[in-house]
């Protein structure tokens, strides 16, 4: 059966068990779609190549120009937008069954309490899934690809990590193999395809929530045809942090190799370049989506958001390509919203991560989120333009390193513990490359602090108001009062939980510090990751 007559099947069967009094209720609730991109960055011109997306979000909504994961990896971070969590509530630490990705057991504690299985379980909503879910979605060892998370009416999901070509997707629990031709396998447009079949069959007697999660623009970077020409003179930034060595930084930045050799940089050069190639075929499905909602005449009473699961790095510090680390470019991503009641060109500076999607989009659904335990807060009276909204004013970023037990083969020399090296032997992670930040955004201060869990306790500060592309550690210059105040507030929000992930900041008029709650050495912690150490 072709997922449009699937479609048709199960909307004639909405339309038998709704009443006509819930159908009218239902259909007056606002419907949300969100579009989630692969590895997009916002800091390095990300979202420069989507001028259909801009014109059809951005300016005809609201664009929030501090959008943040609280961790810089697909699975964790993923994991975070289902269920409004920081990852030490839910437990997917990396992108591996071990790290808790997809696992039997994020099936079990996890998914059940999702936001969208609260939309379809306890709203009335039809859902609707396409592409890539988390990484090690289809996995043998965790029911393959017959497993369908609950709260999905429509399930198209990608079996592992982003790909364009051969790939295997779960249509509604029964495998599908993709080829290479173009025309009917090339992922993002079938993504696309499948999105405007939904719209076409649906049910129109109950809202819905659509969820788009393209391969676009990781790896391996595959543009279409008819993109493969584009960009050509464009290369990556050479802002004031590229190819520079990333000196009072933890170690596993300053092993980078500085300068980098020419074969790197046209190597991340080329990735730029098709990561830009993949994103036109992103807004081409903006805009056919846009217009099928226009012409169902639905547009007006739909959100559409349109964010990353984590932004990434060319070349910063001499790191040639990947994510994972704790600095702006890798942790803040794009975040675009349109909607009923959100009105045009406009621009929103709070401090927003995407442990908020969740309690929003339950928010628009009208159910009370003082009956979930996520840790985020619903965006809904920004997006009003609501007045006096009290805010947050820090968030955490945490991230637990991966390495391999023995030595990474690109690089045997290096011993175990690191892994995603580059052939000139530059790791970008190791097992002690996990630490915890408080990223804060006051009217009196634009810091991050952040500690490592390693031998050497290593931290990190930086003041982005002066230092924008966070070049100067001043950890050992900073004000010790302020230092203090920052551990405090980091072992606070480590072990923090639904409401009290949203107590007053360190430099909010509510907030209460008792020094006598201090360890006597800075830089001990109550609470420890789980790591490995080198």
């Amino acid at each position: 059966m072709t997922p449009a007559a699937l479609l048709r099947g199960l909307a004639l069967a909405a339309l038998l068990v709704l009443s006509p009094a819930r159908a009218a209720q239902q259909a007056r609730r606002p419907n949300v779609v969100l579009i989630l991109t692969d590895d997009q960055d916002v800091c390095l011109g990300g979202m420069t190549p989507l001028k259909k997306t801009n014109a059809l979000i951005a300016q005809m909504g609201i664009t929030f120009l501090n959008a943040y994961v609280p961790s810089a990896l697909c699975c964790p971070s993923r994991a975070s937008i289902l269920t409004g969590k920081y990852p030490h509530n839910h437990h997917v630490v990396n992108n591996t069954l071990e790290g808790n990705c997809s696992s039997k057991l994020w099936q079990k504690i996890q998914e059940p309490y999702t936001f969208p299985a609260l939309l379809k379980s306890m709203c009335g909503y039809q859902t609707f899934f396409a592409g890539k879910y988390l990484n090690e979605y289809g996995a043998e060892d965790a029911g393959g690809v017959g497993h369908v998370p609950p709260g999905w009416s429509f399930w198209y999901a990608l079996e592992k990590n982003s790909k364009y070509y051969n790939y295997t997707l779960s249509v509604n629990g029964k495998a599908r193999r993709h080829g290479e031709n173009y025309s009917v396998d090339y992922l993002t447009d079938v993504l696309a395809n499948m999105s405007l079949d939904f719209l076409e069959y649906k049910s129109n007697f109950e809202p819905f929530f659509m969820m788009i999660s393209t391969p676009a623009p990781h790896s391996p970077w595959t543009p279409a045809p008819q993109y493969t020409k584009s960009f050509q003179n464009v290369s990556a930034p050479r802002n004031s942090n590229f190819n520079i060595h990333g000196k009072n930084k933890h170690w596993l930045i300053r092993q980078a190799k500085t300068p980098m050799t020419n074969s790197s940089i046209q190597f991340l050069d080329d990735a730029y370049r098709k990561r830009w190639q993949t994103l036109l075929s992103v807004d081409d499905l903006v805009e056919k989506l846009v217009k099928k909602l226009e012409l169902n005449g639905e547009l007006d009473n739909t959100y559409i958001f349109y964010t990353s699961d984590n932004g990434f790095h060319t070349g910063q510090f001499s790191l040639p390509i990947d994510k994972r680390q704790l600095y702006e470019f890798d942790i803040k991503v794009p975040l675009l919203v349109r909607g009923p009641g959100v009105k045009p060109n406009q621009t929103n500076t709070m401090l927003v991560a995407n442990i908020d999607l969740g309690p929003t989009i339950l928010d628009i659904a009208g159910y009370d989120l003082n009956k979930t335990q996520m840790d985020g807060m619903s965006l809904l009276p920004l997006l009003r333009g609501d007045k006096n909204v009290t805010w947050r004013s820090d968030f955490l970023v945490e991230y637990q390193g991966e390495g391999y037990n023995g030595s990474d083969p690109t690089c045997p020399g290096l011993g175990p513990g690191v892994t995603h090296c580059f052939p000139d032997c530059v790791c970008e992670d190791s097992y002690n490359n996990t630490y915890a930040c408080v990223r804060t955004l006051s009217t009196s201060w634009d810091l991050q602090y952040c500690e490592f869990d390693d031998r050497e306790v290593f931290v990190e500060v930086y003041n982005l108001t002066a230092d924008p592309h966070q070049i100067n550690n001043i950890a050992k210059t900073i004000d010790q009062e302020i230092l203090e105040k920052m551990n405090y507030r980091l072992m606070m929000l480590q072990s923090c939980s639904g409401a009290t992930c949203r107590t007053p900041g360190v430099f909010d008029p509510g907030y209460r510090f008792d020094p006598r709650l201090m360890f006597s050495n800075h830089g001990i912690r109550a609470r420890r990751f789980s790591t490995q150490s080198l």
